[in-house]
């Protein structure tokens, strides 16, 4: 059994130290941060699935190679797939509004620096604003049938697993990824913290969804952590509609939302069955009365 000082500080290092890292390639040039930023966006994954072999939570949540493969499906898709498709489409034209955004924006702070401690701070401010966002479009995802149907997808996991922060249907990507680009875009974010950003939202992501015994300590007051995450996926309609923050557990406390509960019987959604990779991608398309019952 791990103690939980040690599952504490793990967290804790392996987010700072792939933003460390990344910050470091930008400031002292050791190497290509845009390089860098693609390998811990691959990396996460694979590491952490064997950690859940090593030191699994709960044994019940052990992965079939059924469920290997279909996770394997939902990364792939999700990095060849879904964000290259988003991020081209936003390119042009509609990247011209996030400029116009940044340049009409008459907020006083730029996220950009040059210094490690600085784009580290620059980071963790757009990473609060973009969570705002995130935290109230999650939240009314839970609260409206039209905006749940799209969201519902990733909700229908029966087992917590580091890959399944990556089951979202591709119809959602399209509103997570608008929300980040506009935060981004209001604070004038130079390209350095963006990649900042997108690292330490992904590690924290991934983490949140791991089967991995470990505890919330001081990092767990700001951030999300497992054990705030699989609360959230509850089959527990009342434990799943708290903790809504994706990777910062922050708005959770100031808006009421949190739960530090930290017992949950099992994970799902609905009849609480593991549903085919056709019925999941189809979700959005379902009557209402058959996303109730599924």
């Amino acid at each position: 059994m791990q103690e939980p000082g040690a599952s504490q500080q793990l967290e804790v290092g392996y987010v700072f130290g792939c933003a460390i890292l990344v910050a470091s390639a930008i400031t002292i040039e050791w190497m290509d941060y845009k390089l860098l930023v693609t390998l811990l966006l691959t990396i996460p994954v694979p590491l952490l699935l064997l950690l859940e072999r090593l030191m699994p939570k709960r044994q019940d949540w052990m992965l079939s190679w059924r469920d290997l493969a279909e996770d394997a499906f939902w990364v792939l898709a999700t990095l060849y797939i879904w964000i290259p498709l988003y991020s081209e489409y936003y390119r042009t034209p509609i990247s011209r509004a996030f400029l116009w955004l940044r340049d009409v924006s008459s907020f006083p702070v730029r996220l950009e620096a040059e210094t490690m401690t600085g784009l580290l701070a620059a980071a963790l401010v757009g990473i609060f604003a973009a969570e705002f966002i995130a935290y109230w479009a999650h939240r009314l995802q839970h609260r409206f049938m039209f905006l749940w149907r799209i969201h519902a997808t990733h909700h229908h996991i029966t087992k917590m697993s580091a890959a399944r922060a990556d089951r979202t249907h591709p119809l959602e990507f399209l509103g997570l990824t608008l929300g980040t680009a506009v935060a981004l875009a209001f604070f004038g974010a130079s390209p350095e913290v963006i990649g900042l950003v997108i690292v330490m939202r992904t590690t924290i992501a991934y983490t949140c969804h791991s089967n991995l015994p470990l505890q919330p300590g001081v990092f767990g007051l700001l951030f999300n952590t497992p054990v705030w995450h699989q609360l959230h996926h509850s089959c527990d309609d009342a434990e799943s509609n708290t903790n809504y923050g994706c990777t910062v557990i922050l708005w959770d406390r100031i808006f009421g939302t949190f739960s530090g509960k930290q017992s949950i019987e099992r994970i799902g959604n609905g009849s609480g069955n593991q549903l085919s990779l056709l019925t999941q991608l189809t979700i959005p398309f379902r009557s209402n009365d058959t996303l109730r019952n599924l």
